[in-house]
């Protein structure tokens, strides 16, 4: 009996039938829809999916006629040749709707079926349409994961270049120098950690007896317009939230002209702190929010600009105390579409880390922060607009986000992570890795 299920998030009521394969038992998926994939998607989309679709039809020609093994004098053997099976043999635009239903462990599942589907799943064109399509949804980004975005600034195909003038399947096409599959599976969310190595018994085992050990508390250095821009406020609902991160008070340790910040507990193992640095005094913050216009920060100076342009910022003296004391940074940026000065903010990241004592080991966690969640309808929206995925969401993308604040550069270990203020959606995830980062390993993680 065929299994019948659904994807989570779609409205499209599409359904998917799972079949065995005797080879393997192999995942596939044929849609049973009258919306098709064009019509959900725009035209930059389209054009990408039928880049594919031809690409996909020209390689099974060639696979089924041109395949069989050569004989004496030089002829085919014809009764040695592959013949198409059922899934072989439906269309292949079909083909690449079942594809694009499956997740990235079904499609590499599916290459093991057979020489040809092995053959189809390493098409870099393929893999190419699925960062293309995915990427700009994925919840976190850090810099093993980070897609190298210059390769997908040329076009698909040349302008110049028909789909029926290449020869789409030859050794040099896979060979290709982008690997786009290798690019797609180390930054989805949902594969990246099954391609992680696997922990050995023993680190279990002592990360164990060290969550026994009391350590020592952590320490973080909160700014970024995030903070200060947004309506709703994440210091104070991170403040009020005691069901999700208990706050347990200040400590003894003070910092001239900042203060001691705030304890947490992060899942009732270990205790961080959280020192917030303020542009400015809350009278000028809320002056700023209400008149929307930005006010100089009381954080950094403007030193001038560098041979190409991009401003130069010094710390403060006691953002730069605090600089030398904390164990990483959590940087706020607003994520809501339009707002965000890249090259403003990039500088006074750089500035902070620089500040730091032996700098390239903080971590340094970026919440990509929006007041709400975004509706269920512009959420619906924003993922069938495939061509404006930017301005059918409520928020910038993590990718977009690193883009902008110049991280790929840099040479600490970074995260960012969507995160909403009203909920503290996502919050969590990112506290994790950075305890992480700092050498704490909570218990079970």
């Amino acid at each position: 009996m065929p299994h019948y299920s659904q994807r989570q998030g779609s409205n499209t009521g599409r359904y998917v039938v799972i079949a065995s394969i005797p080879r393997c038992f192999l995942v596939v998926a044929v849609c049973l829809s009258s919306l098709t994939p064009e019509a959900m998607a725009g035209p930059t989309e389209q054009f990408h999916e039928s880049a594919v679709i031809r690409s996909l039809g020209r390689f099974r020609e060639r696979y089924f006629t041109n395949s069989g093994p050569v004989g004496k004098g030089g002829l085919t053997d014809t009764a040695a040749e592959p013949q198409p099976g059922f899934l072989d043999s439906l269309p292949v635009d079909v083909q690449f709707s079942i594809m694009t239903f499956l997740y990235p462990a079904d499609i590499c599942s599916l290459g093991a079926a057979s020489r040809y589907w092995r053959a189809v799943v390493r098409d870099p064109l393929l893999w190419r349409y699925f960062l293309l399509r995915d990427m700009l949804n994925w919840p976190s980004i850090d810099h093993v994961s980070m897609p190298q975005l210059e390769l997908l600034d040329t076009p698909l195909i040349n302008e110049d270049e028909s789909l029926d003038d290449r020869e789409e399947w030859d050794d040099k096409r896979m060979e290709s120098k982008v690997d786009y599959m290798s690019e797609y599976l180390k930054g989805c969310p949902s594969s990246r950690q099954q391609w992680l190595p696997s922990r050995p018994a023993y680190e279990v085992v002592t990360s164990f007896l060290q969550s026994l050990v009391p350590s020592s508390e952590p320490r973080y250095a909160m700014f970024g317009p995030g903070m200060e821009q947004l309506d709703v406020s994440l210091v104070t609902r991170l403040m009020y939230a005691p069901d999700m991160l208990p706050m347990l008070g200040t400590p003894h340790r003070q910092i001239n002209g900042i203060g001691s910040g705030i304890s947490y507990m992060f899942k009732n193992q270990h205790k961080f702190n959280i020192l917030t640095l303020y542009s400015n005094n809350r009278a000028e913050r809320e002056k700023a929010k209400v008149q929307e216009h930005s006010v100089s920060s009381k954080l950094f100076t403007f030193e001038g600009t560098n041979d190409s342009g991009s401003p130069i910022y010094s710390p403060a003296p006691q953002v730069q105390q605090v600089c030398r004391v904390v164990d990483g940074f959590i940087y706020v940026a607003n994520a809501e579409p339009g707002r965000g000065d890249g090259e403003s903010e990039a500088a006074q990241i750089r500035a902070v880390l620089i500040s730091a004592e032996d700098s390239a080991t903080r971590p340094l966690l970026v919440l990509s922060c929006v007041s709400r969640e975004e509706s269920e309808e512009v959420r619906i929206s924003g993922l069938q607009t495939a061509a404006n995925r930017n301005t059918g969401r409520c928020r910038t993308p993590c990718v977009d986000v690193a883009k902008r604040l110049g991280l790929p550069q840099l040479v600490n270990p970074w995260m960012v992570q969507d995160t909403v203020a009203e909920s503290l959606a996502g919050l969590l995830d990112g506290v994790s890795w950075l305890l992480r980062c700092s050498r704490v390993k909570p218990y079970g993680s």
